[in-house]
């Protein structure tokens, strides 16, 4: 089963052509050359990207039992959060402002701050079998996980917490609304990457349509109608620039799908 998706609409960057797109119904769809697509919120989509597959609808719902939370990887991030704050579940407030879906909060362990979404995390099942908690190498924004996440499981707690939800909706105020593929770099140890593109003199910096945003310079956004390889132009700039006075190299947090693709290198 295929389906038609036009990415200058349906990723938070709005860039992209319209693409047939494979959908995962089992396993046996996938094949090593597919990228495994959320809902693209993270994702640059570039001029010759590899094929693509997205996970069916199937895998989008959330069930408690044996006192586990247990959610599909198609599952969207709004709904967990509903889901959560309707049963009074503790621990989950964060995602609410996180977009995505649970398939891609895992694979990248997203979160905010100290509370990440593999704080809970008991087990995932992928497509090459299910992975405990602790047979999973992960940190900051990364899993080694290379199998498409069909389901999480999450160990439960009652008392979901309204003022933890409004002290996420603070964290997250200081981000421009413009169209965004979020984060654009990985934070280096010790250093944030928005204050270094600020050093560089590249807030605000603005190539066709788009610009390192002038709220917050680690948000590469899109004014309409942006291109990728104006995208790629301000990405590589910034890494360039940063490396060359800070001797660091800037990582992007933001997926790029192109095969045409050369990352910047020192």
């Amino acid at each position: 089963m295929t389906k038609f998706i036009n990415f200058s609409k349906y990723s938070s960057i709005k860039i992209g052509q319209e693409i047939e797109v494979d959908v995962l119904e089992s396993c046996s769809d996938i094949t090593s050359e597919h990228y495994l697509l959320g809902s693209c919120n993270n994702t640059l989509i570039g001029n010759n990207p590899p094929p693509l597959i997205i996970l069916s609808k199937k895998y989008d719902y959330i069930k408690i039992e044996d006192n586990l939370l247990k959610i599909g990887g198609a599952t969207p991030s709004g709904k967990i959060a509903s889901f959560c704050k309707k049963h009074d579940i503790a621990d989950f407030e964060f995602v609410s402002h996180l977009p995505g879906t649970l398939g891609g909060l895992v694979y990248m362990n997203a979160g905010l701050k100290e509370y990440e979404i593999f704080n809970n995390l008991v087990s995932v099942s992928t497509c090459q079998g299910s992975l405990k908690k602790e047979e999973i190498d992960f940190g900051y924004r990364y899993t080694n996980i290379d199998s498409p996440i069909l389901e999480a499981t999450f160990t439960l707690a009652c008392g979901f917490d309204k003022e933890k939800v409004e002290m996420f909706k603070k964290m997250r105020s200081n981000q421009p609304s413009t169209p965004s593929a979020g984060s654009c770099f990985k934070n280096p140890e010790g250093d944030y990457a928005g204050r270094l593109i600020e050093a560089v003199r590249l807030k605000g910096k603005r190539v066709g349509a788009m610009e390192f945003s002038t709220v917050h310079a680690n948000f590469l956004v899109n004014h309409g109608g942006g291109s990728f390889d104006d995208a790629i132009s301000l990405i590589k700039e910034a890494q360039k620039r940063v490396y060359e006075e800070f001797n660091i190299l800037l990582e992007c947090e933001i997926i790029i799908l192109d095969r045409d693709y050369i990352p910047f290198r020192t």
